[in-house]
């Protein structure tokens, strides 16, 4: 059943930029808050295209107690940033165009590996609704959030 809910969610959002299909989902309200706190919106509504690793509320639920709130702080916007582009490969990555063990280079500068030999895993997340057409890319639902290296 969470498949098809899932699924009717994103109906028509070829027509809507990334930005809007996540707002109308209706289970990504951290990841918008995030994304208008780091000021990518404009960013995410332009042109593209973009593929977007959107983890789900349930996956910024699931980091430590604070983790959020502390990186909407305004003097957290660099970090919040690197976090949220580390989800964000430029270009539009259907499912059918990954191969196991690939790397894919994001925005922030680091790479995620794809990993095929159980599902579909972004490193450590597990995608759990794929190929999410919208009018500027591509998103790709995932259970966790990921964190760039440390540098």
């Amino acid at each position: 059943a969470t498949a098809i809910a899932a699924t009717s969610a994103f109906a028509g959002s070829a027509n809507k930029d990334i930005v809007d299909t996540a707002v109308s989902a209706g289970t990504f309200e951290t990841l918008v808050a995030a994304v208008s706190a780091a000021d990518l919106v404009d960013t995410l509504k332009s042109e593209g295209p973009f593929t977007v690793f959107a983890p789900t509320d349930e996956a910024f639920a699931a980091l430590p107690e604070g983790t959020v709130a502390t990186l909407l702080l305004p003097e957290n916007k660099d970090q919040l940033v690197a976090v949220l582009t580390y989800h964000v490969v430029p270009g539009k990555v259907m499912s059918t165009d990954l191969t196991d063990d690939m790397m894919a280079k994001t925005v922030q500068g680091s790479e995620i590996m794809i990993d095929l030999d159980d599902g579909v895993k972004i490193n450590e997340a597990s995608v759990v609704t794929a190929d999410i057409e919208t009018s500027n890319g591509v998103i790709h639902v995932i259970d966790a959030v990921i964190l760039p290296p440390q540098s």
